[in-house]
């Protein structure tokens, strides 16, 4: 069953049978809006990006973007620049895969962020979420859509972060600026 959440919404990312997830996807798909032009309306390519920054008592240790596919230790793992969108046709236009039984002991969070790499606001991009799903299964377990459609070229997605002995995803949905993972270090902080 999916949860559909809120901004500030927080799910344990637990079993129902108590056990914990052992793998998830971060799954980030959008649309370019049309525009209403003279002849019409039209649709212009939208370059999105997602990241993943890593973090060990706040502060940043690695990140996966599309010119680091992996991280270091190799828990988490994105497949791939997609520079369109839409192609998914309501499914993951990119993906960020985290092993969560991986991610070494001294990350205690991880931030998924979106960008546009070519600076369009997200006023020109529709049906934007980020969903999260049990890789070990498919099952999507939360979905939280991007909305807003604001004159921003950034929105932190999401949390992940480490609670007891196991993780709990917060949706955040906070809009920033900046074209690239680099510039969104200051609106990060704060959510740490």
């Amino acid at each position: 069953m999916t949860v559909n959440m809120t901004k500030g919404q927080a799910i344990s990312l637990q079993k129902n049978d108590g056990g914990s997830l052992t793998a998830v996807r971060m799954g980030l798909g959008w649309q370019a809006a049309p525009r209403r032009g003279l002849f019409g309306s039209r649709t212009r390519e939208i370059d999105l990006d997602a990241s993943a920054v890593l973090f060990a008592d706040k502060q940043p240790v690695d990140v996966v973007f599309f010119r680091h596919l992996v991280s270091d230790d190799g828990s988490v793992r994105h497949t791939g620049d997609n520079l369109v969108g839409g192609v998914g046709q309501g499914g993951d236009d990119e993906a960020i895969l985290v092993d969560l039984s991986r991610v070494p002991v001294h990350i205690d969070q991880i931030v998924f962020t979106v960008n546009s790499f070519t600076g369009q606001t997200f006023q020109e991009v529709q049906n934007a979420f980020c969903r999260l799903v049990d890789e070990t299964n498919g099952q999507e377990l939360a979905r939280y859509t991007l909305a807003g459609g604001g004159a921003y070229t950034a929105q932190l997605m999401a949390k992940v972060h480490r609670s007891g002995t196991g993780w709990t995803m917060t949706a955040l949905g906070n809009p920033a600026n900046g074209r690239t993972f680099q510039d969104l270090m200051p609106a990060i902080l704060p959510v740490l």
